[in-house]
């Protein structure tokens, strides 16, 4: 039976003050029960000999210091986990909020997870196939990547969600494939039109959704991504399913967690948000992967926006050390009307390599991604050398560039929200582009290669 206190010596804001506690831990789950048998529930932040600091996550309205009680359960936050979950949709705490059936447990999970072994890691191979061309052509994600994309505030990175969460699937075979879905911080039309993509797609058959709102608790942002992993975890390492995580949006969950270290006055550190702010994240990010001897998988995509478009801003910037490269999306091509807008030229994926070539995507992959880069970036820049000097100071072979660097944006990168295309189709794409120079000028492509492709 829960030991009961009566002794909340104070409330400030979020937190709350409870003296002469016996055996209770950090991270307890607890539950205040007021005056009129209202119950709120808790979770403790911090231990001091008998003090436990302790934080709400609903309101502190209406609690009264002398006549409210506080029971410790003695465990931490947990999520009751089946496969039933599958094509439901959840608070940021676990409960359903679809009006479907409550959930019946096959077990309980700790949120807050083990951290994987390095030395049990298998390393990420096998492609994984979006169905952008920007990303599996150029920039691919490897089945246990985490890959983050940078978006700014007003860009369509939501859209971008939902058509990966939609289209993503590992090709050739016909293992058992599951997204789970976390939104932090987001509005109800947000929410509601990531619900509606998913719904009207069929993907919310193989989905788990768990949304958190703007005008729900901090203190439950920051369970919303733990919730979210422990229910990839169960899928992934006990039921071998290939679980595609994807967290929007990081710097809504950064905020939460900058907000609750304020409440405790703890000292701040780059831009206020706390010093263990790398820690916290890597937490989150390194649950993705794979576990050797075991079939599941778990490939993360964390999305965040980068507040002022700064890439040196702690979340980007933390985000990068930890993760395996990022899609950086452009205000630039937004404006231009490219969808999605995809910068390729600063995204990179530092795992691509592994997931592409013969046996996995096709032969002429590598070779073909190098010479897009390249051809793509010297198009760019004779497009900058025309605005400075005019067209005329161009060679005739950079005015074939500033041409190519046009088309590939506008049909490579170019696909709408809705085009679901093949790594053929994408190949195919780059080849028609490519034709668009002299043959002369593929330099990293075989003659071999150029014979079977180029002269087709």
């Amino acid at each position: 039976m829960a030991k009961e206190y009566r002794t909340i010596q104070e409330v400030a804001g979020p937190l709350m003050l409870v003296r002469g506690v016996e055996d209770v831990t950090y991270n307890e789950l607890g539950e205040i029960e007021l005056a009129n048998g209202e119950v709120r529930r808790c979770k403790v932040l911090e231990i001091d000999g008998g003090n436990a600091l302790v934080q709400l996550f609903e309101d502190a309205t209406g609690i009264n210091l002398s006549n409210s009680k506080v029971r410790f359960f003695g465990k931490a936050m947990e999520l009751g986990v089946s496969e039933d979950m599958l094509g439901r949709v959840f608070d940021g705490i676990g409960n359903a909020i679809d009006d479907g059936p409550e959930i019946i447990p096959e077990k309980r999970m700790d949120i807050n997870g083990l951290p994987m072994n390095p030395a049990a890691r298998e390393y990420p191979s096998e492609f994984i196939q979006t169905g952008i061309s920007a990303i599996d052509g150029l920039n691919t994600l490897v089945r246990g990547q985490k890959l983050p994309i940078f978006s700014a505030s007003g860009l369509p990175h939501a859209r971008l969600a939902a058509q990966i969460a939609r289209q993503a699937k590992v090709r050739g075979t016909d293992e058992n494939f599951a997204v789970v879905f976390a939104a932090m911080g987001i509005t109800f039309e947000e929410a509601d039109f990531f619900e509606q993509s998913f719904r009207e797609s069929g993907a919310l058959d193989r989905t788990v959704l768990f949304i958190n709102l703007a005008n729900d608790p901090a203190v439950e942002r920051i369970s919303t991504p733990r919730m979210a992993l422990t229910a990839a975890e169960y899928l992934a390492f006990e039921k071998n399913m290939h679980v595609l995580v994807i967290l929007t949006d990081i710097t809504n969950y950064a905020d939460a967690l900058r907000e609750v270290s304020a409440a405790r006055k703890e000292v701040p550190g780059r831009r206020g948000y706390p010093g263990y702010m790398y820690t916290d994240l890597a937490t989150l990010y390194e649950r993705a992967g794979r576990i050797r001897g075991k079939k599941g998988s778990i490939t993360m995509i964390p999305i965040l926006t980068m507040p002022e478009d700064d890439k040196t801003h702690p979340i980007p910037d933390l985000t990068g050390y930890i993760t395996e490269g990022q899609i950086i999306l452009s205000r630039e091509l937004y404006q231009k009307g490219i969808t999605p807008p995809i910068d390729v030229l600063p995204s990179l994926s530092r795992l691509k390599d592994k997931g592409i070539g013969a046996g996995k995507t096709r032969k002429d992959h590598a070779a073909t991604m190098n010479q897009l880069f390249a051809a793509y970036a010297r198009g760019k820049d004779a497009k900058e050398l025309m605005v400075i000097l005019g067209e005329a100071a161009l060679t005739e072979i950079d005015l074939i560039y500033a041409k190519f660097a046009d088309e590939f944006e506008k049909k490579y990168v170019s696909q709408g929200y809705d085009a679901d295309r093949s790594i053929e189709d994408t190949l195919e794409i780059g080849w028609d582009l490519l034709r668009i120079l002299p043959r002369s000028e593929l330099k990293r492509i075989s003659d071999e290669m150029l014979d079977e492709y180029y002269d087709k």
